[in-house]
């Protein structure tokens, strides 16, 4: 597989660089290029290597571990699925791949269990995993089950050729109707776990939103994000950085002591993803309708304006 560095690569690492551009964890892309499968201008290269725009990078991936992951009977909301990928409904609640403190439970160990495989390119931990979303988050997910159609949907993410409109319920009432947020997103200065906008190592993150709904007797608001970058966390931090906190949300968004949150995860749910099929072309859009808790929430909400 071959790559021409972009301008969101420009300057970064080498394996930042392959990471964002194949879809694949930091460490991973790390390995292959240890493993010198990775060829940068047709040389080899070192993971500190910084790019220029321009520069080609290729890629040999290695053959797929077999997954030492248990497949588990869970259950799947299932949107769509072909011989290719597999499009579900997550649940609030459900985390997508084993992690630490995860080890089983996932999302990863649910389609392996209804699929029996899945690409291998995200590694033995992630199979099939070409996106994600945050444990809290509701909606929709694709998933790769062979590893050319996750490289064709991975060049969609990079390319921003995805369409992916999320819905949130958000304390605040910002001034106008529509807007877009464009700051920068990196680690927090002082907590590694967390994104934040006053990182020192930012990257460039964009996203547009829109009020759909205003809660004035509470001061809420349900809006329509569309982020044009893919970073961690990015609405979430976003929403934070000016003042629109998610409903919910323990960690971008925690309500002063003795106001008890309206819903109990962060109320920010993917109702649409569309994409183009990765093998046979044609154009998939895929909604995800609004799950008890939100539609809880927001009766509750609208019961109480005036």
């Amino acid at each position: 597989m071959s790559f021409v560095v972009g301008e969101p690569e420009t300057g970064l690492r080498a394996d930042m660089a392959l990471s964002s551009l194949v879809g694949i964890s930091r460490s991973q892309a790390r390995r292959w290029i240890e493993e010198e499968r990775v060829l940068l201008n047709e040389r080899p290269c070192r993971a500190s290597q910084h790019v220029k725009l321009g520069d080609l990078i290729r890629a040999d991936p290695p053959e797929p571990l077999p997954s030492p992951l248990a497949p588990e009977p869970l259950p799947l909301d299932l949107l769509y699925e072909d011989a290719d990928l597999v499009v579900v409904d997550k649940p609030a609640g459900l985390v997508v791949h084993p992690a630490p403190g995860h080890a089983g439970g996932t999302l990863v160990n649910a389609l392996l269990h209804h699929c029996r495989d899945l690409s291998g390119v995200g590694g033995v931990l992630r199979p099939g995993i070409v996106h994600r979303l945050d444990r809290g988050t509701s909606g929709v997910l694709v998933a790769a089950k062979r590893d050319e159609a996750h490289l064709g949907l991975a060049r969609q993410f990079h390319d921003h050729t995805v369409e992916r409109v999320y819905r949130a319920l958000v304390r605040g009432t910002p001034g106008p109707e529509a807007g877009v947020i464009e700051r920068e997103i990196g680690r927090h200065p002082r907590d590694r776990k967390r994104m934040s906008v006053a990182s020192r190592a930012g990257r460039a993150a964009r996203t547009a939103w829109r009020v759909l709904r205003r809660f004035p007797a509470s001061g809420h608001s349900w809006i329509e994000l569309r982020p044009e970058t893919g970073r961690t966390h990015q609405l979430r931090v976003h929403l934070a950085s000016v003042g629109l906190p998610i409903e919910g949300d323990p960690v971008y968004g925690r309500r002063k002591a003795g106001r008890p949150e309206r819903i109990g995860r962060p109320a920010l749910h993917a109702a649409v993803l569309g994409f183009d099929h990765p093998i046979r072309g044609g154009r998939l859009r895929f909604e995800a309708p609004l799950p008890a808790d939100l539609r809880a929430a927001l009766a509750a909400l609208e019961a109480e304006a005036p």
